[in-house]
Parts: C-alpha cells; structure tokens; sequence
C-alpha cells in the first residue's frame, strides 16, 4: 500500500501549472515504488487518458491529477447495486477492479492514487520490463494505435525527463520571409475532391522547416499528394503533418525523438505526383494538425495554433 501523497479528489484546478507538474510526477514515482513500473510509462498513460477524454463528448473531463478513467461499474462491480462504492471488501465480493492505493481501506475513483494503483496493478499482471507492459496496455485496450502512441509518450517523459513538454515553436525560422492565411477547409481538386486539411505558409526555396512541438516521428516518406512529408506525434495525441518539402534533415528517420525547433526539413514543391515530382505550385509548407481520440483520427484547423506560436516566439525573442 502507499502513503497518502497527495488530498484525494479535485481542486487542482487552480494550481500553477508547475505545481500540477510537480504533484502528478510524485504521483507517479511513488506508485513506480510500490510497483516497479518505471514512473514515464505511467506517465504516458495518464496524459493518453487525459487527451482522449479532452477530445471525447462520451467521457467526463478530468477533474483531479491523474486522467485515468474507469467506468463506475467496472470499478465497483458489474453486478454491485451501488456504482459508486468505495468499499473495498464489497468491491471485491462484486469482482470490481477498484484497489486501495493509499492503505485507508477504500479504494475511490476520486482518489488519484487509488485510480493509478488500480491500472498499474493490471500492468503488473504482465511484467515491468518493456515487452511486458507493451502486452498489457494491448490487453487493456485492444488497439495497436493507443498502445504505440502511449509507449512513444513514455520514451519522450524518459529521454527529457520531466513533464512540461507542451512548447512549442513556428514552423518556419521567424527571421525568414513568409506568409500564410486560413486555408483549412478549402476545396482541392488534383486527385479527387477533397477540401484541404491544413494551412499552406509560402517561403522560399529550401527556406528551414523545423518540429513545432516535442514528438516521436511517426512517418516520413513520399505521397502523390504532399510529396516529401514527415509526421510528428506530439504528448497530447496531435499528429502534426509537414508536407511538400525540398528534402530531409541528415540522419532522421522515423521513431526519432524531437523537440520544438529541431530541423527537420526545408520549404519545397514536391508533391502531385510519381515520387520526385516537383514545381506543379509554387514552394510552401502544407502544415495539419490530427487529433487522435483513442477511436479514429480527424483534421482540424491549425491556423490558429500556427498564429499563436508564431506570436509566443516573437514575445520569448523580445
């Protein structure tokens, strides 16, 4: 069992974000104490979790620590006549899967430690090493994506080894010569109708193209369409896409790690046809952004996001 580590329930709503960074990663190495799963697998299911419901209607917001949701009635029971028990022994009598994380004989899925302890425990059926815990998150969730995209969360939590890895960064070098509008939306016709799944920022020629966000590259490669692209998923379940490049950084390749303004590319007009094909439109950046929701995978506008990076950096340059 563990100690109490932090109040069991909400209210962290008003903590720095510092401080909330601080608490989940306590959270985390004490039940990597009790259990011997290392804290950054823990860590990358909890902010899985915590995306997914972020993005999800059916669920309910993540109001404490952890994101970690269980269904009322898997917790206390199937057949149990109260879904919100606490109790463990009728817990247990109604083969619910709620445990006591913290020792005071209740196992509450107000209680962060108790909800961790509960799905660390089904890992431990497994095994701690690697392969191990990869099996158990595939026996929990049943979908090869959720899996991949949790363990490339903990390789992130593992290399830079903390938990505020939500900068982000401009695509382009502010210093460069560029421009770009609203254009998610817009009708497209080379290949088929389809409406355009991104922002275009128009540059120069080779002009550096750079990761926005820390991520694990998922993808890189040719497509008729966006020609030279990479794919980046970052640590909250975004897919970032960069298309129509002039070529690669040296040495990437997919399963790297990145951090935001890590080159990785340049500014191009490859694309809209066979592997090679350049100069059918003038060099851009097609930059998209997927959301991923534990289901399936949709676009959604990035100009936004792209406006208020590009606004960060000048006011961080300052």
């Amino acid at each position: 069992m563990l100690l109490s580590i932090v109040p069991p329930g909400n209210g962290y709503a008003q903590s720095s974000k510092n401080e909330v960074y601080y608490k989940r990663m306590e959270l985390y190495k004490s039940i990597e104490a009790v259990t011997h799963i290392p804290w950054y697998y823990l860590a990358g299911i909890d902010q899985y979790e915590r995306n997914v419901r972020q993005s999800r209607r059916d669920l309910p917001k993540a109001e404490g620590l952890t994101g970690i949701y269980f269904k009322p009635e898997v917790w206390a029971g199937i057949l149990n006549p109260n879904i919100d028990d606490d109790n463990l022994l009728s817990i247990q009598f109604f083969n619910g899967i709620g445990l006591d994380g913290d020792g005071d004989g209740k196992a509450s899925l107000a209680n962060d430690i108790d909800v961790l302890y509960t799905f660390a425990h089904h890992l431990l059926s497994y095994g701690t090493d690697h392969d191990n815990i990869k099996l158990g998150l595939w026996d929990y969730y049943k979908r090869d994506k959720t899996v991949s995209i949790i363990i490339g969360k903990a390789r992130l939590y593992k290399h830079f080894g903390h938990l505020d890895l939500d900068h982000h960064v401009f695509p382009l070098p502010l210093r460069s010569d560029y421009t770009f509008r609203s254009t998610w939306g817009a009708a497209r016709g080379w290949g088929g109708r389809r409406i355009h799944e991104g922002t275009d920022i128009f540059a120069g020629y080779g002009v550096p193209v750079r990761a926005t966000a820390y991520g694990v590259i998922e993808m890189k490669g040719w497509n008729r369409f966006g020609g030279w692209r990479i794919g980046i998923r970052d640590i909250n379940n975004n897919y970032h896409y960069f298309a129509h490049l002039s070529g690669f950084a040296k040495d990437l390749k997919v399963g790297q790690l990145v951090e935001p303004g890590m080159l990785i590319g340049g500014v191009g007009s490859s694309g809209y046809g066979p592997p090679g094909t350049s100069g059918k439109f003038p060099p851009h950046l097609h930059y998209g952004i997927y959301k991923d929701n534990g289901f399936t995978e949709w676009s959604y506008d990035p100009y936004p996001h792209l406006r208020l990076w590009e606004r960060q950096e000048r006011n961080r340059k300052k």
